[in-house]
């Protein structure tokens, strides 16, 4: 079988979430299982100075857009066995975000993310690497399944390829404004309800949902939530009538790189039986944070884009009452100026026992997986969440809403607490987060109890091999379905 992965971002050589540590090793795992899979994204400014292996082996591809032709370049490199194809042209990609600023998305974000679908289908061609299946994710490629069913029909290559698009985040659609069209090349009759239009602009997530062979989200929780009002941000219409092959399969974690015992980004190492190196990460953390040491007071943290997805209204409301229960907080992430603002201010009025640190630090980000006592997830809605698998590897007990993936991985039954690995809330209100923070709290305040729970969330198993095989059934599924359409 072969594989085409489509993402715009990919560990190691860019990422701004879970979508690039997902590309970085779901193909990782699929080779391991034979399959043949190769990835694509964009050259973004920056890939060249992280050291990576990067030729240029003569590829060039010509592109349409609008009434013109746009000239690309593929570069190839690899990383973990699988061949990387990046997409060069700097007028797209050579800037220092990937898809907006602090202000706002990319004015040229429909042209350049337009390029990148068709560049992908090119690239097919001058490589005569020719897939069974293209894996699309989020609407950065969502517009691949599109140009094959419209303008690549009757192409010899490509008119037998099936495809897979899986959602990440609803939330996040492509959407443009209709004057936009003409970058796409599609005649208006596909700029309607059924097809692409979306309260007049132009719905590129909608249009792969439309033309997909298979669709799937990041957990089974999601899968269904999406298909509501609530979650289903105005697509929960098309979602139902392509709910017989809209599926869900949670994602994995690489522990190659997320466990304790081999961890390079930490101080010391622990596992499940011995948690003395715990300890000395937590001081580490402290210290890394400009925050006190002292061990006797749990460390609650959260690593995440600085959004109001990411339940920060909640957060941002309820620190004052949070610390004054006794414990400290720390933060690291970017997003939304507001929060930018709001938590500096908040760091400066309470420095002893909150600490900030506005930046994406891979090295960061595993300290304090380590050096925390728990970790806190209090989003608004959740296709399925890292972070939590992450902290349930290194015994730092997620503090999570009920939502998605957070619902589907982390168990907190009153009725069992020998089986709990975290502590969840359902009701999106500070009061509903401040009460499942007590409640671990609780717990933490018996050394022993803590211990033993500490100890059975770092005996969870989330890895990529379970999940891997399932997206092998899925794109055999996708191919039989491809056959019929």
């Amino acid at each position: 079988m072969k594989i085409l992965f489509a993402s715009s971002e990919a560990v190691p050589f860019a990422k701004t979430g879970g979508l690039a540590d997902v590309a970085g090793a779901l193909p990782k795992a699929l080779s391991k299982l034979g399959v043949e899979v190769r990835v694509i994204l964009p050259k973004y400014k920056g890939i060249e100075e992280k050291g990576l292996p990067i030729t240029y082996p003569g590829i060039r591809i010509s592109v349409p857009i609008s009434q013109g032709i746009v000239e690309g370049e593929i570069a190839e490199s690899r990383h973990n066995g699988v061949t990387v194809y990046l997409v060069d042209k700097d007028e797209y990609y050579y800037r220092d975000a990937l898809y907006s600023t602090q202000d706002g998305d990319y004015i040229d974000n429909a042209e350049r993310f337009v390029f990148f679908s068709r560049a992908i289908l090119e690239t097919i061609k001058a490589t005569g690497f020719v897939p069974d299946v293209i894996h699309c994710n989020d609407w950065q490629s969502a517009l691949i399944p599109v140009f094959l069913h419209t303008v690549y029909r009757q192409d010899p290559l490509l008119g037998e390829i099936a495809t897979l698009l899986t959602i990440h985040n609803l939330g996040y659609q492509g959407l443009f404004w209709h004057l936009d069209w003409h970058l796409l090349n599609l005649g208006w009759e596909y700029f309607t309800p059924s097809f692409l239009e979306f309260y007049g602009k132009i719905n590129f997530l909608k249009g792969g949902i439309v033309f997909s062979d298979i669709i799937n989200t990041v957990s089974k929780r999601y899968s269904e939530e999406i298909q509501t009002p609530e979650f289903g941000s105005g697509l929960e219409g098309i979602l139902r009538t392509r709910k017989d092959v809209l599926y869900g399969i949670v994602n994995g974690i690489d522990y190659d790189e997320w466990s304790p015992e081999a961890d390079t980004h930490i101080p010391a190492k622990y596992g499940a039986g011995d948690l003395a190196g715990k300890a000395v990460c937590k001081e580490a953390l402290q210290k890394a944070f400009g925050l006190p040491v002292d061990q006797g007071r749990p460390i609650i943290s959260s690593i995440s884009r600085l959004a109001d997805q990411k339940g920060f209204d909640l957060v941002s409301e309820g620190l004052e009452r949070m610390l004054s229960s006794g414990v400290r907080y720390i933060l690291l992430g970017t997003g939304e100026r507001k929060y930018h603002e709001l938590f500096s201010e908040l760091a400066q009025k309470h420095p002893q026992s909150f600490s900030l640190k506005i930046a994406y630090d891979n090295t960061l980000a595993h300290l304090i997986e380590a050096g925390s006592d728990m970790f806190l997830m209090p989003s608004q809605y959740e296709p399925c969440g890292l972070n939590q698998l992450y902290s349930l590897r290194y015994g730092t007990v997620p503090i999570v809403r009920a939502v998605g993936g957070l619902d589907d991985t982390i168990k907190d039954d009153p009725i069992d607490p020998g089986s709990r690995t975290g502590f969840k809330f359902d009701d999106y209100t500070v009061g509903a987060m401040l009460k499942a923070v007590e409640r671990a709290l609780a717990v933490y305040r018996s050394p022993d109890d803590w211990k033993v729970l500490a100890g059975r969330c770092m005996k969870q198993n989330f890895s990529w091999e379970k999940s891997a095989e399932e997206y092998r059934a899925l794109y055999e599924t996708a191919i039989k379905h491809h056959e019929f359409r």
